[in-house]
């Protein structure tokens, strides 16, 4: 276990600090090589998979299940991308500031979502936005 294991982030230290930034880096970099051995595992799976069943039903299932497997590598890429921006964002000295109000988003927040990029209160504005607008 790393000693960087051991560290949680605290809002008793300065936001967005030396050590904060390594500890969400680490953990963005952790969540990234995660999906990267999912996808390779499912890759491999998926070109292992040459079968075209000649019931339809079964050849339905597995239509399904290839159509599933699709938009699972699609999330998988767009997650991929959005940790990516993540990671620019922590280079660049702008990460676990709200891209709206510029203000701190909560560790808390973070902890659980390490790529967001609005505060609660924005997020929920945007929310209650797009509710009105597609509704």
């Amino acid at each position: 276990m790393r000693k960087s294991d051991y560290y949680k982030p605290s809002d008793k230290e300065p936001f967005m600090n030396t050590r904060q930034k390594r500890y969400f880096r680490n953990k963005l970099l952790d969540w990234k090589r995660g999906i990267l051995e999912a996808v390779k595992k499912n890759s491999e799976l998926f070109a292992n998979d040459n079968e075209h069943p000649v019931d339809p039903i079964d050849r339905a299932a597995s239509e399904t299940t290839h159509m599933t497997e699709a938009q699972t590598c699609k999330h998988q890429h767009e997650l991929l991308t959005t940790i990516e921006d993540s990671l620019k964002r922590i280079d660049n000295d702008t990460y676990g500031y709200c891209e709206e109000t510029g203000e701190p988003i909560s560790l808390q927040r973070l902890q659980a979502r390490p790529t967001a990029t609005l505060s609660i209160e924005a997020q929920q504005l945007y929310e209650r936005n797009r509710k009105l607008h597609y509704h």
